[in-house]
């Protein structure tokens, strides 16, 4: 991971009804570990308490045998962190666990409130004390508050109050309740294991690595509630009533290649777009190379549709650290180095029609192509299989504020010329959704086209429920 990628977000897994259930939500994070890698936990039930455990670092930093073994019962909720709202901090880590009147709940959440702030100073101002910066402790106060708990449903009750994206997984001593929002924006899916235990994740790759089948989606909208009465289902927003906005960003880059996310394998999606960019933007070139790893998919499709050959041009080394977390803009190009080098033998000489699946800031794309250059690549055609990111997104992905992208302001000739490569061509808006499996106007395409699909009344900061209010700073 570049400073010049999207950061991840988070990952989520739950299972009920299985006596192992902290070392199967281990391997279904462990799976997911692609969405989320600054922090992650695990709560389990043992039918009448809660074990929560949480910390900054990697699936397998967090947790060891003795530590899950600290983790008893037949039911857990997990969770993978990359932070899109509050810093990375030991405190924000999830599940966030909280005591309240009605006895013990943690929560999960992968997304992103754009109305976190303005819940957040409502709360506040009645005396509430928050202890993370993250936006997802709004909804332990909403389900604490009496309006909502001491309601028939308060989880139902409390939802429409949110705005964004969201999917939740909450755990109490006796139940799992898995949510996600009207417009379907984040993937959940469920399943169910051999020992017949029900399963909730983010992607089905964690489904596929606990030996659980798919069953189906949860629905925008839905609450499912998994418990010893086995699997319910209620709505807590008609169904119909928002068109779904699904988030193409989910098959253009985060999700795992093996998932079927939004109802299609991601692999294939991608194939896909490598063929429609051959169609839309081919290249006279020798070979054809992806910037490893997620342009993979889009490389073999763009061989297979301009007939090209395809090949390497990096190597990718495994042990290299996390380039976005460096300090300097000077140490993140460092870290690039050491994870991609090129293989000079094979480009020397060539025109080459490089793939990569999206450019954000373009500081390590430029990168990468003077790298090629330095090689001896005669020629550098670059084609992206998605189109150029002009729009921040509030829903869950880390994007830089829009002064960063490269794409804001600037022609794709400027960006051509930035980059210092022979051609560039994008992938139009158009020909990447029809990539897609369902009608174009079921997707979130904000990034790319600047139309979102749930108001946002301002740019928001992630880091806005760290600041000191003015009236403090006074």
């Amino acid at each position: 991971m570049s400073d010049d990628r999207i950061r991840e977000y988070c990952g989520l897994f739950g299972v009920f009804g299985t006596p192992a259930a902290a070392e199967a939500t281990y391997n279904g994070l462990y799976a997911q570990q692609h969405r989320g890698q600054e922090s992650a936990g695990i709560c389990t039930t043992d039918g009448r308490r809660l074990h929560n455990h949480t910390a900054l670092g990697l699936v397998t930093d967090v947790f060891d045998r003795q530590r899950l073994d600290a983790l008893p019962g037949h039911a857990a909720i997990g969770h993978v962190r990359y932070s899109t709202t509050g810093s990375c901090s030991a405190v924000n880590a999830q599940p966030l666990l909280i005591q309240f009147a009605q006895g013990e709940v943690a929560v999960a959440h992968n997304g992103n409130l754009v109305n976190a702030v303005a819940l957040r100073e409502r709360y506040e101002r009645r005396g509430a004390i928050f202890r993370t910066s993250s936006d997802t402790e709004v909804v332990l106060h909403l389900l604490a508050d009496p309006r909502y708990s001491e309601s028939d449903d308060p989880l139902a009750n409390l939802l429409p109050q949110l705005s964004g994206a969201y999917c939740f997984l909450l755990i109490y001593a006796d139940r799992i309740e898995a949510v996600r929002d009207p417009f379907g924006l984040r993937p959940l899916c469920l399943g169910r294991m051999r020992d017949r235990a029900w399963v909730v994740a983010s992607e089905t790759s964690a489904l596929d690595i606990v030996d659980a089948a798919y069953v189906r989606d949860v629905a925008p909208g839905e609450i499912v509630t998994l418990s010893d009465a086995g699997l319910s289902s209620r709505r807590f927003s008609e169904e119909g009533a928002v068109r779904p906005a699904h988030c193409i960003f989910e098959q253009v880059y985060f999700a795992d290649p093996s998932s079927n996310v939004f109802g299609q394998n991601v692999h294939q999606f991608r194939v896909a777009t490598g063929r429609r960019l051959a169609i839309e933007a081919p290249a006279e070139a020798d070979l054809v190379i992806p910037v490893p790893t997620c342009a993979m998919c889009a490389a073999q499709g763009f061989a297979e549709q301009s007939g090209l050959p395809l090949g390497r041009g990096f190597t990718v080394s495994h042990y290299a650290g996390r380039s976005f977390i460096m300090p300097t803009q000077a140490q993140r190009d460092m870290e690039v180095k050491r994870k991609l080098n090129v293989i000079k033998d094979s480009v020397r000489g060539k025109r080459l029609a490089v793939i990569e699946d999206s450019v954000v800031r373009g500081t390590t794309t430029r990168g990468k192509m003077g790298a090629l250059r330095e090689a001896g690549a005669r020629e550098i055609h670059l084609r992206v299989a998605s189109p150029p990111i002009r729009s921040p997104c509030y829903f869950g992905i880390d994007f830089p504020d829009r002064r960063q992208l490269i794409a804001t302001g600037r022609s794709v000739e400027e960006i051509r010329d930035y980059l210092g490569v022979d051609s560039l061509a994008y992938l139009s808006l158009d020909g990447m959704l029809a990539c897609a499996r369902e009608q174009p106007d079921q997707y979130c395409a904000a990034c790319f086209a600047g139309r979102s699909p749930i108001q946002v009344e301002s740019e928001l900061d992630k880091l806005a429920m760290e600041r000191v209010p003015t009236a403090a700073r006074a």
